[in-house]
């Protein structure tokens, strides 16, 4: 199982101060930051775009930051080369958005990103099975995406755990509701990299939570 990594969500930060809250998060021990791209089309709600994931990156460059962009966008095929110029590391698009799945992962790879896949919570997880081969994670989302601080959906790590035992090398993300009170069924069903918003934002010592969360996936490595 690969190396555990916590990825606050900016969704959950000050959007008038990003920088100082990206920074924070940054000190306060995260892996990478979770940035999450919503059109208004694929979701309901409507977030930020490349033009301030560019800003973003000026502020903190790349060796020093991870950036993990969830595109919750329709035709994400349209948006790769603008946040590979941005400064994205890692390109998520939902398998739900598109039919040109393997064009597309090739697409991320060539501009220079990671490629990941993401599926809502009625999505099986066998759909994404043959697409492993190409892809760098997989992104099992908790919650119906387009809005922060819903409730964890917990039906939905029996999909973590098929994940894990067919793909033990896999980056295998969580998102949605995940903190504190959470953490341990999406650790103890194979996860090893988290998002988390409002449990680290929100937390009365953001360094103390994500180093909780990182000590559960870790002793869930050790079993």
């Amino acid at each position: 199982m690969p190396e555990a990594k916590i990825a606050p969500s900016i969704l959950a930060g000050d959007f008038a101060n990003l920088e100082y809250e990206c920074k924070r998060m940054m000190k306060c021990g995260s892996d990478w930051l979770h940035i999450d791209i919503m059109d208004g089309h694929f979701v309901p709600n409507l977030t930020i775009g490349a033009p301030v994931v560019t800003c973003i990156r000026g502020a903190l460059p790349k060796g020093d930051s991870f950036f993990d962009c969830h595109m919750m966008v329709s035709e994400p095929e349209r948006w790769v080369d603008d946040f590979a110029k941005a400064g994205s590391d890692l390109y998520c698009f939902h398998y739900e958005a598109t039919t040109e799945h393997e064009a597309l992962i090739d697409k991320i790879h060539a501009a220079g990103m990671r490629a990941g896949c993401a599926i809502k919570p009625k999505t099986p997880a066998s759909a994404v099975f043959d697409l492993v081969p190409k892809l760098d994670m997989v992104l099992v989302m908790t919650v119906e995406p387009g809005f922060g601080g819903q409730k964890f959906m917990r039906d939905c790590m029996p999909k973590v755990e098929a994940l894990r035992l067919k793909f033990p090398e896999l980056d295998i993300e969580v998102d949605g509701g995940l903190s504190i009170d959470t953490i341990d069924f999406a650790a103890d069903a194979g996860a090893n990299v988290i998002v988390a918003g409002t449990g680290v934002f929100r937390a009365q010592d953001p360094q103390e939570a994500i180093a909780a969360l990182r000590t559960a996936v870790n002793k869930r490595q050790l079993k």
